[in-house]
């Protein structure tokens, strides 16, 4: 079984997830944006062992700690498609676009693509390319437990920005039906911003993709 804890960090209250296999007690850390003390605690207070770290795609507020939390762990830093590149290697740019202060530059040490199965313990995430957002994007989907992990691709209630450089609307909406809304109804989905939702509930009341 999967079990994770939600660990909102930046002032942007992004969603970085700590998951592990319930068995195992091995963990991934998906998405640390920011505020590394906090991600720490809630791995030293789990009691797991964090073996990798996720990334859904470039934007800051999803990848700001990285190279943080990487020298603390010593751990592969995998993903996001390689397309994302583009705001991944423009760290300084970012940080002064969103108002950041400063981060440590990082290169993943391995790209994702689409159809890669990802194995924490026991736990078998599937990566669907969701560009859109960004060129880049990924979601992880664990069909064990009906459960993804969708960053900025859908929200409850909502969906991605497609304001920022290499965004596109027509791209997310049909990521979003063709990578997401072909999941089974019940599945649950943690986004990168506020609280989860399922995938029914927003195939029903989500007028952004209508």
């Amino acid at each position: 079984m999967m079990a994770y804890q939600i660990i909102p960090v930046t002032p942007f209250q992004q969603n970085c997830t700590l998951i592990w296999c319930d068995k195992s007690k091995q963990a991934a850390i998906v998405d640390p944006g920011g505020d590394p003390q906090l991600i720490q605690a809630a791995v030293e207070k789990a009691g797991v062992e964090v073996t990798k770290i996720l990334l859904t795609h470039g934007h800051l507020d999803h990848v700001g700690a990285s190279s943080i939390i990487q020298q603390r762990y010593q751990v592969p830093l995998i993903g996001p498609h390689k397309d994302d590149d583009f705001w991944i290697s423009k760290m300084a740019m970012q940080c002064q676009m969103f108002g950041f202060p400063e981060v440590a530059s990082f290169t993943p040490d391995r790209w994702l693509e689409h159809g890669e199965v990802i194995e924490v313990g026991e736990l078998k995430l599937e990566v669907r390319h969701c560009p859109g957002h960004t060129p880049g994007h990924v979601v992880f989907v664990d069909h064990d437990n009906q459960l993804a992990i969708v960053g900025d691709v859908l929200f409850n209630g909502s969906i991605g920005r497609t304001d920022f450089p290499k965004g596109d609307h027509p791209t997310l909406i049909n990521a979003i039906k063709t990578q997401l809304y072909t999941l089974d109804d019940a599945y649950q989905f943690l986004p990168g911003h506020g609280p989860m939702s399922s995938i029914g509930h927003e195939k029903e009341f989500n007028g952004y993709t209508r």
